[in-house]
């Protein structure tokens, strides 16, 4: 008897639904895929018992022909393919053609479509998980197709022992929805569980009502405190809304990145996205955003992963370093009051930290703006920066603490109200009127009371003046007396040689010392006390995994956050009311002043509204 034998087609489609039908949001996101290709821009999904005893998925797509019914239910059989060249730039979300036959192998699978527009037309095939001639039969239907899929895993047990509650197989399938309601914003989506509405999408045509459709899937208060991002370079588009720093959550469920419209869940863009939220946010916590990437698809392969969610780039590096300056300047630009493309508007006043849903949401009125001024320090006042005056060298504020006390005085001439008038000419945060307890700044802007933790504000803008200064000098170098050598995989030696360049422009000097061997001669001065020899074997790791690196810099920014740190205005330090406002300005002209170097908010916003219900008034 011969060892190796052909596996029946039953067995093979069953071993296929191993890779893509691990639950029922496997079956929903498969057949949602085939509506979206077919050209439909109406689908319904309802589902029973979380999907494990019904899902019927229609749409209004093209439709199949009566002799196209056995084909779509057998194993690869495509419409969306026909060459290799097709499969290099694959434009379709489904391409293998094995979907509806692992499908059909594991479950009660009826399909029914016409692609004409007498519904009186129409045809139906039905396969029940075992081997036989698929029969088609008349089914009056309108133009499009209809799945439906019973008893999922009936056939075989095994596999549905490790299904989980309805409500957990429920909650998976869905996000598959919501994400493709992310993905298509021209289709309208809506989704019914045990005969129950849950969403009701209509297309989305106007930016107003994409914002709508965002806000419905990803919840308001997001939307209320993201920012839109689009940005084009070298053939490469990305889009979409970043949430600010400042509303940031506990787990990283609030991230939707897609490219060409297949949503994806990337380490090389996971990393792109951290590095541009590295000093913003806080400690432990995770960015929100709705991201899209745009591309010629021959410079991407998605045929790498049996369910799809992972791509290649043909120029990961380049792809790389693209997120992360699109990203990195969009948020360093979100600054008080600063004009440009109009924001998503922000959160109302006065939220504060939900402990349930792991949101941060301190900060009020934050604009979107365009490139800023240098920092710099403001004449006529005495803020004190420790010893590093000598690293400012961005020529002195327009606004001289002189001016800003008689546009103070003149806007409140003997303690009189804010005259409406001139509520325009006040800056995004005011005047300051006290000092609270050596701690905080009370301000008056025309929305109400701003309240600014004066040392995180001024360590923001004491750090963002270092950082321009060490960018302005160039990273000092000093050589080693005795170079240090280390032992790496002749991998990493390559990997360093090939980018030796990078390690010249962040101050350090790295050889090649043998096969596995290299020999660092020279670092930066900042990092004169670091493990140098770990850094270097973190920033190969990085090269390796992302082709990029943020290491070196994130130690040497480190050092300055520190420096920042103890050079800034301390607690119990009483300032003048020159001094107070001076911080105001230089606040509004500094990128990421919106959270200080640990990511803790600077400041916020308490509104006359807010105030008026503190105090019942108007009740």
């Amino acid at each position: 008897m011969a060892r190796i034998h052909r596996l029946s087609p039953r067995l093979a489609n069953q071993i296929a639904a191993g890779e893509v039908v691990e639950r029922p949001a496997s079956v929903v996101k498969e057949v949602l895929e085939n509506a979206v290709d077919a050209g439909a821009t109406r689908i319904e999904v309802d589902v029973e018992e979380g999907g494990v005893k019904l899902i019927r998925i229609r749409d209004n797509g093209q439709g199949m022909e009566p002799d196209d019914l056995p084909l779509a239910l057998a194993r690869h059989a495509t419409s969306k393919i026909h060459s290799l060249e097709d499969l290099e730039r694959v434009g379709s979300l489904g391409f293998r053609g094995e979907a509806l036959a692992s499908i059909g192998s594991v479950s009660r699978l009826t399909l029914t479509s016409n692609h004409r527009d007498d519904s009186s037309e129409g045809c139906s095939a039905l396969c029940e998980g075992r081997d036989m001639e698929v029969a088609v039969k008349p089914a009056p239907h309108p133009r499009g197709t209809t799945v439906e899929v019973r008893d999922l895993f009936f056939n075989t047990p095994a596999r549905r022992k490790f299904l989980r509650t309805e409500k957990t197989e429920f909650n998976h399938l869905e996000e598959v929805v919501k994400r493709l309601a992310l993905s298509r914003f021209d289709v309208g989506f809506s989704l019914r569980h045990n005969g129950r509405g849950i969403h009701s999408l209509r297309p989305a045509d106007s930016t107003a009502e994409r914002q709508r459709r965002v806000a419905s899937v990803c919840g308001p208060a997001f939307m209320e405190q993201a920012v839109y991002v689009e940005h084009e370079r070298g053939g490469l588009r990305l889009w979409g809304w970043v949430g600010l720093p400042t509303f940031s959550r506990s787990q990283a469920d609030l991230q939707y990145f897609f490219v060409n419209g297949r949503v994806i869940r990337d380490k090389l863009v996971a990393h792109a996205v951290k590095q541009a939220y590295r000093d913003v946010l806080y400690h432990g916590r995770h960015p929100a955003f709705v991201l899209y990437l745009e591309l010629d698809p021959a410079l991407v392969d998605v045929n790498v992963h049996p369910t799809k969610h992972e791509v290649r780039f043909r120029d990961g590096r380049e792809v790389h370093n693209f997120i992360f300056s699109s990203l990195h300047k969009a948020l360093a630009d979100v600054r008080p009051g600063q004009g440009g493309s109009d924001p998503v508007s922000a959160l109302g006043a006065g939220e504060t930290v939900d402990l349930q849903t792991g949101e941060i949401r301190a900060q009020s009125a934050l604009a979107w703006g365009g490139p800023a001024p240098a920092p710099a320090l403001s004449e006529g006042r005495a803020m004190p920066v420790g010893g590093y005056q000598g690293y400012s060298s961005a020529p002195a504020s327009p606004v001289r603490a002189a001016e800003q006390m008689r546009a103070y005085g003149q806007l409140h001439p003997a303690n009189a109200p804010l005259p409406e008038a001139e509520a325009e000419d006040v800056p995004p945060l005011g005047y300051a009127l006290a000092q609270l307890k050596g701690i905080y700044i009370l301000a008056e802007n025309a929305s109400g009371l701003v309240l600014v933790d004066m040392h995180a504000a001024h360590e923001r803008i004491t750090y963002e003046r270092l950082k321009l200064a060490r960018d302005a000098e160039g990273i000092r170098s000093q050589p080693l007396l005795v170079p240090q050598a280390v032992a790496v995989s002749s991998r990493e030696v390559a990997l360093a040689l090939e980018n030796s360049e990078l390690f010249a422009r962040l101050g350090m000097q790295v050889d090649g010392a043998g096969e596995e061997s290299l020999l660092i001669r020279q670092i930066p001065v900042a990092l004169r006390d670091s493990n140098v020899e770990q850094l270097l074997r973190d920033v190969l790791s990085d090269l390796a995994e992302y082709g990029s690196s943020d290491r070196i810099e994130a130690h040497m920014d480190e050092i300055l956050s520190t420096m920042a740190c103890h050079g800034s205005v301390r607690a119990n330090r009483r300032l003048t009311l020159p001094e107070m406002n001076a911080l105001l300005r230089d606040m509004e002209e500094t990128e990421r002043a919106g959270q200080c170097n640990h990511g803790r908010p600077t400041w916020t916003q308490l509104g006359l509204d807010e105030l008026d219900r503190l105090f019942l008034r108007g009740r």
